[in-house]
């Protein structure tokens, strides 16, 4: 009996001492799972202010600024880069409404956006960018990007804003917008002025028929009879028409011209008394020359045609008295102005500028100033190619105009003209001096344009000459190889459909070297010569022509033979 209680308190002990052990192992356990817990919370602690820090670091290195508020919009954090952006310390941000920092007309807008976004579901995170104003302590506006986050925490929910400074942005999309604007324009004047040229070219043509017979019946008339007088008339009408033709073809940059050196101060002052007649007795005309201005190079009729058209665009611009300011000045053009003006090089220029007190130009009259028979004058008054006959001529001369008007305030035109780097002794072309307008010699003539072919041919026999005629070139170079007698002249259009005038008078050249040629044409005298400018190894005679012109023309080109 004994025997069996002892036996029992023995396993009643080793229970004990087992259940004691278990619960030692349960404390070990959860002193573990304590120290474990422990530093799980040290080591998350740890991450969080490496976290914290490095969003420091961050946020005062950011050249954006980083704008923290809570959901009623109050600021709580503010970046060193806001500061510099808004021009507020961080202890004068923090606590206010992030709608200071927007301009007052806006932040309405900014409040109602912001109160739906704070009414809506916390499930749709925001996240989204915008483009707004900002407003700067010192009340300057300026444009910005919004980039907006929506973040949560126990605390409750907050938004972040990193704003952006895209003030250059806006001002390079304005420059380049500038720029496009101001290519589509140039596009567009030069495919006028092409149109304008080809035109010209086929008006001119038809001009010179009309006016070419009848000069030719003239001829055969008494001045004094009544049928003269009315053709006459006929001419007159004709070379005003052809007038018109020219300032077309000025503006097409297709127009022959003859230049030389010139000073540009005396051909102004040449042209005052005209302008003065121009501009009316109730106008007064002021005359501001430069001193030791660079020569130019260029056809001194050109500089007429631009003080003529400038000065009655300034008359009709002026109600009553007023007054019209002439200047000229050496300019030097860099690649700054030139870079934001397009259709400028760099270089030295003479400029020549016009000024008035007039009513000046709107946005709408400042966009078509150049375009051909655009005009602000009523219908009959004007024929609208005055500004664009100045425009024609400037490019022509490898120049460029600009100009500044505001309604009310009067117009300036700015007129640039390339200086002449090689000034010399003037080129100036002397006068001819022709003896007699009849001829004996022979002229083969070359015109594709059969009407015109026979005004030609029956206006040079009238004049003395043997005529060899035909609208062919490959047929002009057969009459040469067949024609066993001397040939004087060659006489050919330029444009032709077969070959063009020069390359006729290179393969006439290579069978009778040294044959005298004269060119004509209603249009292109670039193909002639670079950029439209006639040099002095080339002949040239602009359709329409008379026949005294043409037989003037003929016999400079032949000298004056004894018949």
């Amino acid at each position: 009996m004994a025997k069996q209680e002892s036996e029992a308190v023995r396993l009643a002990a080793l229970k004990l001492i087992d259940d004691a052990m278990g619960a030692r192992r349960q404390l070990e356990a959860a002193n573990q799972g304590l120290l474990l817990e422990i530093a799980d919370r040290k080591q998350s602690e740890s991450a969080l202010r490496e976290s914290d820090a490095h969003f420091r670091a961050v946020m005062e290195s950011a050249n954006d600024a980083v704008i923290t508020t809570d959901s009623d919009g109050i600021i709580e954090d503010w970046n060193p880069a806001a500061q510099r952006m808004f021009g507020y310390s961080k202890k004068e941000a923090t606590g206010q409404p992030v709608t200071m920092l927007v301009p007052e007309q806006l932040r309405s807008r900014h409040l109602e956006a912001f109160e739906r976004r704070r009414g809506g579901a916390s499930s749709s995170p925001l996240n989204t960018r915008t483009e707004w104003e900002g407003r700067r302590k010192d009340g300057s506006e300026f444009p910005v990007e919004l980039s907006l986050s929506e973040w949560s925490t126990p605390a409750g929910r907050h938004f972040t804003g990193v704003v952006h400074d895209i003030t250059a942005r806006k001002q390079t999309e304005a420059e380049k917008a500038r720029l496009e604007a101001q290519y589509r324009q140039a596009q567009k004047m030069e495919s006028i002025g092409r149109l304008a040229g080809g035109v010209a070219h086929d008006f001119n043509n038809m001009l010179a028929i009309i006016s070419g017979y009848a000069d030719l019946v003239m001829m055969k008339l008494d001045p004094a009879g009544p049928l003269y007088a009315d053709l006459q008339e006929v001419t007159k009408a004709a070379r005003r028409s052809a007038e018109l033709v020219r300032q077309l073809l000025a503006f097409a940059r297709k127009q022959a011209i003859k230049p030389r050196i010139l000073d540009i101060n005396e051909t102004v002052r040449n042209m005052l008394k005209l302008v003065e007649r121009l501009l009316g007795e109730d106008i007064d005309l002021v005359w501001k020359p430069g001193e030791n201005l660079w020569p130019l190079k260029m056809d001194p009729t050109q500089i007429d045609q631009i003080l003529a058209n400038l000065s009655a665009n300034a008359r009709d611009a002026i109600a009553g008295t007023g007054k019209v300011t002439i200047e000229s000045s050496n300019a030097v053009l860099d690649d700054v102005y030139c870079g934001t003006h397009p259709g400028s090089v760099p270089g030295r220029y003479v400029l020549l500028a016009m000024s008035d007190d007039g009513c000046g130009m709107d946005a709408d009259t400042q966009a078509k100033v150049f375009e051909p028979f655009f005009t602000t004058k009523a219908q009959g008054r004007g024929t609208g190619l005055g500004l664009a006959t100045v425009y024609g001529i400037v490019k022509q001369n490898l120049g460029f105009i600009d100009f500044s008007s505001e309604p009310g305030q009067g117009t300036t035109f700015h007129v640039y003209l390339p200086a002449y780097e090689s000034a010399g002794a003037a080129d100036a072309v002397p006068p001819v001096s022709i003896e007699s307008v009849m001829g004996w010699e022979t002229v083969l003539l070359v015109e594709d344009e059969a009407t015109l072919l026979e005004l030609g041919k029956r206006t040079l026999e009238r004049l003395g000459y043997r005529v060899l005629a035909t609208t062919s070139p490959s047929r002009a170079i057969e009459l040469l190889r067949d024609y066993s007698g001397d040939i004087h002249l060659l006489l050919t259009d330029v444009v032709m459909p077969e070959m063009s005038g020069r390359t006729l008078q290179q393969r006439v050249d290579d069978l009778r070297p040294g044959l005298k040629c004269l060119f004509t044409s209603a249009y292109s005298a670039d193909v002639i010569a670079d950029r439209g400018v006639i040099n002095g190894e080339v002949h040239f005679l602009q359709k329409p022509y008379t026949w005294q012109g043409l037989a003037e023309k003929v016999r400079e080109v032949l000298g004056a033979s004894e018949q």
